[in-house]
């Protein structure tokens, strides 16, 4: 398994920015640690699947990274530091709150003077949120990293989770990435563009080797690790969480339903579970799961932290 693991690394290509990536990483968690923050790696959106070598069709899934982004927000208001591994074009703290609207129609033109304003009925929104991003952005607590492919998530998440390992136990890794379980190898792929007049094609994907296993017990080992398990049948949900652990020994496993995954999850470890939903009064008033789950993680981790107190 171990062997497979690695051949599959070898195999991706490495990222156009990756040198300039592992330096910004450096200099990020070095920063952090001389504030004494926590870090937190919050990975999201989904993961492209190339179909060719010089790409032009790719599987993808539904992921938005909507769960990813809004969580970012909540743990810069917890205090924390967030490292925010994200696909491209996927939704961004801040940013995201405005992802149904032109930003346009949010401005008034005074053409006597040919300056621009927001408009009053959505001036408290836009105050609220540029206040908080720019505190988050005048103390230097948050830096994105993108990514498109499977390869390049991959390619990411090893070097991120080998920056935080000096942290120890102040570390804490948030997995909410939809990664894709399947994938085609390199020496399966096409060079270009696969023609449709060539007729129907037949793919045969391989199982991507689970890294999850690697990140807790070698390349960060002493963090507080949360993955996430999304199921659409309800019975499996928590012997499956339950086996994950059991399997990777990490800490926990945030467990939901496609279709409840924004009012209801579990948080499941070793010792607990603890379930997580949102009443409808508390839906009216906008509130968003992502908070009471951060909240709950805060704690958690504090604990986790006594426990694992360097000696």
């Amino acid at each position: 398994m171990a062997q497979e693991r690695e051949k599959f690394l070898r195999q991706q290509s490495c990222p156009a920015k990756f040198s300039e990536v592992e330096a910004a990483l450096g200099k990020f968690v070095e920063e952090q640690r001389q504030f004494q923050r926590k870090i937190v790696l919050v990975t999201s959106g989904g993961t492209a699947v190339p179909l060719e070598s010089r790409t032009v069709r790719f599987i993808d899934n539904f992921s938005i990274g909507t769960r990813g982004a809004s969580s970012t927000e909540y743990f810069l208001q917890e205090g924390y530091a967030v490292i925010f591994l994200n696909r491209d074009r996927s939704l961004k703290p801040f940013q995201r709150h405005f992802s149904h609207q032109n930003m346009l129609d949010l401005l008034h033109l005074d053409l006597e003077t040919n300056s621009t304003s927001v408009k009053k009925e959505y001036e408290s929104k836009v105050s609220r949120i540029v206040q908080r991003y720019t505190k988050c952005k005048e103390q230097n607590q948050l830096l994105s990293i993108e990514f498109q492919t499977l390869g390049e998530y991959l390619t990411y998440l090893q070097a991120c989770a080998t920056a935080l390992r000096p942290l120890g136990s102040n570390a804490m890794l948030y997995l909410a990435a939809a990664v894709s379980d399947f994938y085609i190898p390199k020496e399966q792929m096409p060079e270009h563009k696969i023609q449709s007049s060539d007729g129907p094609i037949q793919l045969s994907l391989q199982l991507v080797p689970k890294m999850l296993e690697p990140l807790v017990s070698e390349w960060v080992p002493e963090a507080f690790t949360v993955s996430f398990k999304l199921e659409t049948d309800k019975d499996l949900l928590v012997p499956k969480a339950k086996q994950a652990l059991e399997k990777y020994k990490h800490q926990m496993v945030i467990a939901n339903v496609l279709e409840t995954r924004k009012r209801e999850v579990t948080l499941i470890t070793s010792q607990f579970s603890f379930p997580i939903n949102l009443t409808a009064e508390e839906i009216s008033r906008g509130v968003e799961i992502e908070e009471r789950i951060v909240q709950q993680l805060k704690l958690k981790h504090c604990e986790f932290c006594e426990k694992n107190i360097p000696q």
